[in-house]
């Protein structure tokens, strides 16, 4: 596709060196393609009923199935799988609910096209492997379908600008399927930051720690494990960047500048290849633990890590540091905040600070509800499932969005933030850890709106 060849060009200007080490190393900025505008804010005409058409039904697709079934306003009209027994398996779950047959593709490996193209989708719902996300979404919008992703949803620069000016042209939606932003602690940290608690906030962490150890098995044709063999860098940043992002407003009057990563040494990979596949590896390139420091505009700070492949205990980090207080989820949920938080008294009057755990902690988020956290979605969404409740209320909102012409609460220019960090992670690593400029994938507009918001 010649769309896609520009992005691939674009993407390639990225320069080797800054002249005398003066700077980070650029990332350049392709120009809009005439005819394209921003789709910050971006509505579509209300969808009645959302027909929703799901790609791949491995772990993540079949269990959407049965969760998007639950979801008001919309109905699942399509599902396909390149095996048939994953397109049987769902049947039979959607039968069991009561639903209407849906149509199936399966078989070929471009079997996902002919659901892009059918006229009974208006969403195609992405769950396959890592690298066909993106040429199926760009496949789908070309298609007039709005598109979700689950993460990551690009794996490159080339991708990431792809989908954008894609979204830009069609004016489709193109979204990722980040469900770590709508968990309860960080829903709710969101508001509490909203309202001023932690004062300026300066600081943020967020992570994939997860062993996988038990889990490279069920990756169909050991996709992930191949995926991690074959690509050094953050490779799944999403889940930690994302809701630290939100608390940010990046591209909403912020935006990440300056990248810099450091890796250890790649040690349990190798080991894990030979007991999977029976074969040596001397060339493993995913390291066992990544840590990715990142500048902001207004001289804030994140840090996020990768880990998937030491035993320590999962741990999305999830740390927001302010002026007045603190917010930490991991190992347990925590705040800490000053007494007078808030106070325009000289700092000798601020107090000493308070620590909020357990009741205490409950009480205190009971102040800040999340607005789009209703009573009863917070009971559908745990009665239902999908990691606790988060990857319902994510569905939710997708289709509340789309029902209602609403912009949707994650753009195609967070699914760029929140990629970018696996190609630029990779970058400065093979540059000696240096730094390299990140994107402003907004082109130019990262300060129109102000701050982050739900449409209501």
């Amino acid at each position: 596709m010649k769309r896609f060849v520009f992005a691939a060009a674009a993407a390639l200007l990225l320069l080797g060196a800054c002249s005398q080490g003066s700077g980070p190393l650029k990332t350049e900025v392709p120009a809009r393609p005439a005819g394209q505008k921003s789709v910050i804010a971006l509505t579509a005409d209300p969808i009645e009923t959302v027909r929703i058409g799901i790609v791949g039904l491995g772990m993540r697709g079949a269990s959407a199935v049965e969760r998007l079934s639950y979801v008001p306003d919309s109905e699942i009209t399509a599902i396909c799988d390149i095996e048939p027994d994953k397109v049987d398996r769902s049947m039979k779950i959607l039968a069991g609910l009561g639903q209407d047959e849906p149509l199936a593709f399966s078989g070929a490996a471009d079997s996902w096209k002919q659901l892009c193209e059918s006229d009974e989708v208006d969403l195609v719902y992405i769950c396959t492997d890592w690298l066909t996300h993106t040429p199926i979404a760009l496949y789908a919008m070309e298609h007039g379908k709005h598109v979700a992703i689950e993460v990551p949803a690009a794996n490159t620069l080339e991708e990431i600008w792809a989908l954008i000016n894609t979204s830009e042209r069609t004016r489709r939606h193109c979204m990722m399927l980040e469900n770590c932003v709508y968990d309860f602690f960080e829903m709710t940290t969101l508001a509490m930051s909203q309202a001023g608690l932690f004062g300026d906030v300066l600081h943020v962490e967020g992570a994939y720690h997860h062993c996988l150890d038990p889990y490279w098995d069920e990756y169909w044709n050991n996709w992930r494990l191949d995926y991690n063999k074959n690509n050094r860098g953050d490779v799944y940043p999403t889940h930690g960047i994302g809701p630290v992002c939100q608390v940010l407003g990046m591209h909403r009057g912020d935006r990440m500048k300056t990248l810099v990563s450091m890796d250890t040494r790649t040690a349990n990979g190798p080991k894990v290849w030979k007991l999977k596949t029976g074969e040596d590896c001397a060339d493993f390139k995913n390291a066992d633990q990544t840590s990715t420091l990142i500048s902001t505009e207004n001289g804030r700070t994140m840090l996020i890590q990768h880990n998937v492949l030491t035993p320590r205990p999962y741990n999305r980090m999830y740390q927001v540091v302010g002026t007045d207080g603190y917010a930490g989820k991991y190992p347990v949920g925590q705040y800490c905040l000053r007494e007078n938080a808030g106070s325009t008294g000289s700092y000798d009057d601020l107090g000493m600070e308070k620590v909020y755990t357990g009741a205490e902690l409950k009480e205190l988020q009971a102040g800040y509800p999340n607005p789009i956290l209703t009573p009863e979605l917070e009971e559908l969404a745990k009665k239902v499932g999908g990691h606790g409740g988060m990857d319902f209320i994510m569905d939710y909102r997708l289709v509340y969005c789309l029902h209602n012409g609403l912009p949707l609460d994650m753009d195609v220019y967070d699914l760029a933030e929140w990629c970018c960090v696996s190609e630029l992670s990779r970058i400065s690593l093979e540059n000696g850890s240096a730094p390299v400029e990140v994107p402003d994938f907004t082109r130019g507009e990262w300060n129109r709106i102000n701050g982050f918001s739900y449409a209501l």
